[in-house]
């Protein structure tokens, strides 16, 4: 009979209840005690098995697909983006989706949507409070979901903007009050007070709303239209096919989800970490007032610190600790043999902290990332492989861009007292207390 590597021995729940409540001390101790590799085994799911060393990382992102699958280890998500988002999609249905899926994201037009970020950003600091602390992960939020709306959904404001934002804030409310909804015993209606009632309201909602807009833009006039909506509606597969309704909805939801709160909250902590290292702010901010393209969107090639210092950030807090891969067949990883129905999954929280990989590894060093390119199995914080995160380079150009803004036209400064500490936002890992800030000066 073929083992999976040890774990913590106390009942699935009390794992659950401590993964939900004290993620970050369960990954820490159970490396101190079993190493590279060991099992997690929570209530309802198959059993995971943690890796940290790179070669086990390697071998999974660049392992069979059709033997390790992704989508089945994400089936925890399906109840939110529902049952044909990317996310949940293996083999060939996988790759259709993702040849569909990845245009909008690449190319010419990221600087189209780099001037939306700029504008978003610039009228959203304009509203900041002198002088008095404010949440400023709340104020990411802001920003990230109104660049999704404009840039991904194509809304302009009115009704339907208001609207889904609306229902998007309450819902992202529910779920971080309510972490316990991520497990699926608990996702069952039990009268009209109760947050999973709430949650399935919020969705019909946005569904109705969705389905709505879908309809208008499918009979609307052609138009020169760059949003990446418009782009999906006009997708064609390699049999001429387009996105169903309900395709198009999930994936709308998944790009809605997974590019709002995840760039939201690096953002809150790349902040957190550049206000306790003055050192390091200075030094953006030295960055910042030498660039000689204030009025126009940064070049990938441009602000290499502000680059560097959001990838160390990435480094040293990935808002999602791990990702997984569904083993269907027995496999060998490193030195451990899994039998099939267990979850592979490489954890980059203790990957970026392997002192044998990064100098330092609780240190915040931002220039460790400067004429230095790890390996995909060394520092993986959007996932890996065929399944590393379709927006991926739309997000990393959206925090250069929200960052840059930020920096340049704000002086921050910490509140006094103030620790951060690690909550759970639905799978994400943010700040305490929403990251508190105070703005000294706002430049024009």
């Amino acid at each position: 009979m073929i083992a999976v590597p040890p774990g913590p021995r106390a009942p699935a729940l009390f794992q659950s209840l401590r993964w939900l409540s004290k993620p970050i001390p369960m990954l820490e101790d159970c490396s101190r005690r079993y190493g590279d590799a060991f099992t997690f085994r929570f209530p309802a799911f198959d059993p995971i098995v943690l890796f940290s060393h790179p070669a086990a990382i390697k071998a999974i992102f660049t392992g069979d697909g059709d033997a390790l699958r992704a989508g089945e280890a994400n089936v925890v998500l399906a109840p939110f983006v529902g049952t044909d988002s990317v996310l949940l999609a293996d083999g060939d249905r996988h790759r259709r989706k993702r040849k569909l899926m990845m245009p909008p994201f690449h190319g010419e037009r990221m600087q189209l949507y780099g001037e939306v970020m700029r504008t978003i950003t610039d009228r959203v600091i304009d509203e900041w409070p002198l002088g008095a602390p404010f949440p400023v992960h709340t104020e990411t939020q802001r920003i990230t979901l109104d660049v999704i709306l404009s840039a991904v959904f194509g809304l302009d404001e009115g009704h339907t903007y208001d609207e889904l934002r609306s229902r998007m804030v309450e819902g992202a409310t529910v779920v971080t009050a309510h972490p316990l909804l991520m497990l699926k015993a608990l996702q069952r209606d039990l009268g009209p007070f109760t947050a999973w009632r709430r949650v399935t309201q919020l969705r019909d909602q946005v569904d109705a709303m969705l389905f709505a807009e879908f309809a208008r833009r499918r009979a609307e006039e052609p138009r020169d239209r760059t949003d990446v909506l418009s782009l999906l509606l006009a997708a064609r597969d390699e049999d001429g096919a387009p996105m169903s309704d309900q395709e198009l909805r999930d994936e709308m939801v998944t790009l809605l989800l997974a590019g709002h709160e995840t760039t939201a909250t690096t953002l809150a902590w790349v902040l957190h970490h550049v206000l306790a290292h003055p050192a390091v702010y200075d030094r953006l901010r030295a960055e910042l007032a030498a660039y000689d393209g204030h009025d126009r969107v940064p070049a990938s090639n441009e602000l290499p610190f502000l680059d560097a210092t959001i990838k160390e950030s990435q480094r040293l807090m990935p808002i999602i600790p791990m990702v997984g891969r569904r083993v269907r067949e027995p496999v060998t990883i490193g030195d451990h043999t899994l039998p099939a129905g267990v979850v592979a999954a490489p954890c980059m929280y203790l990957t970026h902290r392997r002192p044998e990989l990064w100098d330092e590894p609780d240190a915040f060093k931002p220039e460790r990332f400067l004429g230095r390119r790890p390996t995909p199995y060394e520092f993986f914080p959007f996932g890996g492989g065929n399944r590393a995160c379709l927006g991926a380079a739309f997000a990393s150009f959206e925090m250069k861009i929200v960052l840059a803004r930020i920096l340049s036209r704000c002086e921050l400064r910490a509140v006094p007292g103030y620790r951060a500490s690690v909550v759970r936002r639905g799978i994400a890992f943010a700040p305490s207390e929403g990251m508190p800030v105070v703005v000294e000066r706002r430049a024009a």
